[in-house]
């Protein structure tokens, strides 16, 4: 695996103190991951290395290509990948992961690989229209019992931060984290990209047996994109919480699927934009 930070030498200058000095910084790593399937290649995604098979899992799960655990007969990284460090000798970079799909489990049809590799790593996986989210999603969230409250969903941020353990050192990670209805929390990932985050949450869910991933909360660090609504519908979950604010397409994903959408999720407030009533007070 991957290094999840390096060190760099800054020049750090106080304007106002009319100083500098230099100093060594942390960085968040951000390298590519290639993803096959079958060894043909499916998609590149700029990700920090660690929990590459969550990653690729939840991925997967998100665009509908597997509903299960037992779909994937193997993931691995790939032998080829190599470069030489310092010494001269040949190190794997962990940064190609094929999937063998089982023998019931239908292939990516080619022309959704080559849109996949038209946006290389930027986060927009293929989905043009909330009506195809409709017609891909597995399971259905509108009738999920869900009831939070408030009170706690004003308190996920914290707890999301309180596990972001690289965040501390650098300041440039996502997290994502799945919480129960009380906000204990399942499970929190990192990443230099908000989507790859996520996608480590659903892979998680998805090999621990947690998918659906009804009866959750997914809280992310930054804003509700349409994508990560997607996300979230396509693992069963039937809450997402967000520290910023919401897309107006998230908002009808949402609603769509009668799915709760929070925002602004942050110093003891939140904005409800759906599914208000599985939000309680008092």
């Amino acid at each position: 695996m991957g290094r999840v930070t390096v060190r760099h030498k800054v020049r750090s200058i106080d304007v106002n103190a009319g100083s500098e000095h230099t100093r060594p910084d942390t960085l968040t790593v951000e390298e590519p991951l290639e993803i096959r399937v079958g060894r043909r290649p499916l998609t590149v995604t700029m990700r920090t290395p660690g929990h590459d098979i969550e990653l690729v899992h939840g991925f997967l799960v998100s665009e509908g290509i597997i509903r299960s655990r037992e779909d994937v007969l193997l993931a691995r990284y790939c032998e080829g990948a190599v470069v030489s460090d310092d010494t001269g000798q040949e190190q794997n970079t962990y940064n190609v992961l094929d999937v063998t799909l089982a023998p019931d489990v239908a292939a990516p049809a080619e022309e959704l690989t080559r849109s996949f590799l038209t946006s290389s790593a930027c986060g927009v996986c293929g989905k043009a229209s909330i009506e195809q989210l409709r017609a891909d999603t597995t399971w259905q969230v509108r009738d999920d019992p869900l009831r939070v409250g408030a009170a706690v969903l004003a308190g996920l941020p914290e707890r999301l931060r309180a596990q972001q353990r690289s965040f501390e050192r650098t300041g440039g990670l996502h997290a994502a984290g799945l919480f129960t209805a009380a906000g204990e929390a399942l499970v929190v990932r990192e990443d230099v990209g908000r989507h790859n985050a996520v996608d480590k949450v659903v892979g998680w869910a998805l090999l621990n047996g947690r998918l659906p991933a009804g009866g959750t909360v997914l809280m992310v660090s930054g804003r509700a994109s349409f994508e990560l609504t997607q996300k979230a519908l396509m693992a069963g979950i039937p809450c997402l919480a967000a520290v910023s604010a919401p897309s107006s397409l998230a908002v009808e994903a949402a609603q769509d699927a009668g799915m709760t959408l929070a925002g602004f999720v942050r110093g003891g407030r939140l904005n409800v934009y759906s599914g208000d009533h599985r939000v309680t007070t008092g």
